[in-house]
């Protein structure tokens, strides 16, 4: 599985990248949880019978579904984290600054396989030397660069389990949606229950554009966060769902 790349990652002037926030460095963020029932206060005093109602309950129609349901395909992106890597290290060139395109600055020297999850997921943090605690990006158009944070299409930092990325022409920037059918995995299984859970639980914001040409049609790209103790592409969430259904939120 390989995901189309977002806008972040293909725009020039350094307004891209895929990832999370300086606040959230500490690692991954988990999956959001599906809220626990409200716990009724005890009564006070005996309950009194309600007021006969003349009409019927009124109950809120459900959301139609985004596209057709069953129609969507749902691709993961995350941050990666130095630290889990073991490669030869290796010089890169870049930007040492944020707007900044194609730069032959030095940024110091990380491990190949760090370097190859950046260029597929558009950046990881740094966790050792120099620049440890700061984010080295990519992008096709921008090439490497040093950075705080991480940033989507207009320069802000990526939320995990809330911002996505679509071609325009599927979802305009800022649409909200719920994942509503988490559909099947590669091989034609039902994805399992708790990752499921994980994926309809979250509220996402598409706040990146797929390159025109990159995404396809029907095509929504999700990000998870940034690693933590394990790398991420080993996680049950680093994941495709076929077949989901969205719905707006």
């Amino acid at each position: 599985m390989r995901r189309a790349v977002p806008a972040a990652l293909m725009l020039c002037g350094a307004l891209a990248g895929c990832g999370q926030d300086a606040e959230g460095a500490a690692g991954y963020v988990p999956p959001p949880a599906a809220p626990a029932p409200a716990t009724p206060a005890p009564a006070t005093s005996a309950p009194t019978a309600p007021a006969p109602s003349t009409s019927a309950p009124s109950t809120p129609a459900p959301a139609s579904p985004l596209g057709r349901p069953g129609g969507w395909r749902v691709t993961t992106y995350y941050t990666a984290l130095e630290s889990l890597y073991r490669g030869e290290r290796k010089a890169v060139r870049g930007c040492t600054r944020f707007h900044c395109s194609h730069g032959k600055e030095p940024l110091g020297s990380y491990p190949e396989d760090f370097l190859k999850v950046v260029q597929m997921e558009g950046s990881g943090r740094i966790t050792a030397g120099p620049q440890r605690g700061r984010y080295l990006n990519w992008s096709h158009s921008v090439g490497f660069w040093l950075d705080d944070t991480t940033r989507d299409s207009r320069g802000r930092p990526l939320k995990a389990w809330a911002s996505a990325a679509a071609d325009r022409s599927v979802l305009a920037r800022g649409q909200r949606f719920a994942i509503t059918g988490c559909g099947e995995d590669a091989h034609g299984r039902p994805i399992e229950g708790p990752v499921c859970a994980a994926f309809r639980n979250a509220r996402w914001t598409v706040t990146d554009l797929f390159r025109p040409g990159y995404g396809g049609e029907n095509h929504a790209d999700v990000y998870i966060g940034e690693e933590k103790d394990t790398r991420l592409s080993e996680s049950p969430y680093y994941t495709t769902l076929n077949r989901a259904t969205l719905s707006p939120s």
